[in-house]
């Protein structure tokens, strides 16, 4: 029965490389370091520029690896989404920054499954509590806004 080590990683999606965290990490192992970064940069290269957690396992035999690639963090979806690269530094005061309503349940479809939520209206209602500490605005409104028009049942049809 062969052995199986298991890499857990942060990386920049689509630009992983041999050097930390995953080579001083990997090639003790002896796995062709360039083939699990070539792997890893493949299945990350849609998260662009954002922190994707990764994890490696190796078979310390065969050297066979997979790659299995986790969800960004809720706050990194929304700042792409977005489109910029910083949230608010005063956040409930200054918005600096707009998505839309069906972007916001995108990114709590993507999210559900690492979530608490058990439905989908609860994992929105997680995303705009993202938005809130990020100074995000909803479709021209404000996260506390959208909050309670979900709660009124406005965007029923989203979910």
């Amino acid at each position: 029965m062969s052995e199986k080590k298991s890499i857990n990683a942060l990386v920049s999606g689509g630009e992983a490389s041999a050097g930390p965290p995953l080579g001083p990490a990997l090639g003790p192992i002896g796995v062709n370091v360039l083939q699990v970064v070539n792997a890893i940069n493949e299945k990350t290269k849609e998260f662009p520029g954002m922190k994707v957690p990764v994890k490696v396992e190796v078979d310390s035999e065969t050297k066979q690896f997979t790659v299995e690639v986790g969800i960004p963090p809720t706050a990194a979806l929304i700042l792409k989404e977005a489109g910029i690269t910083k949230g608010s530094g005063n956040a409930g005061t200054a918005s600096v920054g707009k998505i839309t309503m069906n972007s916001i349940v995108k990114i709590a479809k993507m999210k559900i499954d690492n979530s608490y939520a058990s439905s989908l209206k609860s994992a929105v209602k997680e995303v705009i509590g993202s938005c809130v500490s990020l100074g995000i605005s909803i479709d021209e409104k404000t996260p506390k806004e959208t909050y309670n028009e979900i709660k009124q049942d406005k965007f029923k049809e989203l979910f």
